[in-house]
């Protein structure tokens, strides 16, 4: 049977881990603010595809218990500087273990790769509104596609198995040969609506697309990460600016990750988002104005 290990039992965590659990794998799961609540009761998920039930094989509130030998640690937490990923995993991990990340951001994985250079590392992007509704209950409102790959690789026998198991429990996935370049195409959207959610104050994406100085605004940022990738030997389609846009029009109004942090008094993925890209522009010496100043005024938040 595999076993995964999940770092992170937020709203991404528990969601995508909950799907695998529905296809016989054992999960267990690390908790800290809701053990006490999701011990006695596990985790509801109000989707909109149907509500569902989850209930982890072991549920750990100290990581010293996890004496299990995981096929797979998934890392769903937020991309934060405070998180120490490597600390929390290191006692952990046994040579065969391997590392899926589903973060948000760009190159996030390089610290992982440093430290365990002997560990395969999966990348994992996800596209879904999903929400912390409450202790123990997950809000998934509307999508749910993963993509998935090898960091710095083609994707291995893992990431299909993986695929195979996601795709038995319903969830849209796709595999990626590239899935460097997979985040600097996410990171288009996330790079621009994330921080003007925040810093235009408090909109969700229905309110800054009414505003034709925020979509000007947006497009310039989403041109400089355009820019970038392809700097980072990533050329992205000459189309990736207007579908995000015509696709974030056929949205539901949607508060983004980075605002309901803002608004819930939480740290903010600012580093992870724009200050890794602002500092790989600055390895290229190259201008980005717009991306600089956003990240300047997030920084200080």
């Amino acid at each position: 049977m595999t076993k995964i290990l999940v770092i992170g039992a937020g709203a991404i965590g528990s969601y995508y881990s909950a799907k695998l659990a529905q296809v016989g794998v054992e999960v267990s799961l690390w908790c800290r603010s809701d053990y006490d609540f999701i011990q006695k009761n596990g985790i509801k998920i109000e989707s909109y595809q149907g509500d569902f039930h989850f209930t982890p094989h072991k549920i750990l509130k100290n990581l010293d218990e996890a004496n299990d030998d995981f096929d797979y640690i998934l890392i769903a937490t937020k991309a934060l500087p405070s998180i120490d990923i490597c600390g929390l995993i290191k006692n952990i991990l046994q040579a065969k273990t391997k590392i899926i990340l589903i973060q948000n951001g760009i190159h996030v994985e390089k610290n992982i790769a440093k430290n365990f250079p002997n560990n395969e590392i999966i990348s994992g992007l996800a596209f879904i509104a999903v929400s912390r509704k409450s202790a123990g209950v997950i809000y998934h409102q509307e999508y749910g596609k993963l993509t998935i790959g090898s960091y710095g690789n083609k994707a291995s026998i893992a990431v299909h198995f993986l695929e195979n198991l996601w795709q038995k429990s319903g969830v849209e996935i796709i595999v990626s040969d590239k899935i460097l370049l997979e985040r600097w195409k996410k990171l288009v959207w996330n790079g621009a609506f994330n921080p003007l959610s925040v810093i235009l104050g408090g909109k969700n994406t229905v309110e800054i697309l009414n505003n034709d100085l925020a979509i000007n605004l947006a497009k310039n940022i989403m041109q400089e990460i355009c820019e970038l990738a392809r700097a980072d030997d990533c050329e992205l389609p000459n189309d990736v600016i207007e579908k995000n846009i015509v696709a974030t029009q056929k949205m539901k109004p949607y508060k983004t990750s980075m605002l309901l942090d803002f608004e819930a008094g939480r740290q903010m993925e600012v580093e992870a988002i724009l200050g890794n890209a602002v500092k790989f522009a600055q390895s290229k010496s190259m201008l980005i104005p717009y991306l600089s100043t956003i990240y300047a005024i997030l920084a200080n938040y």
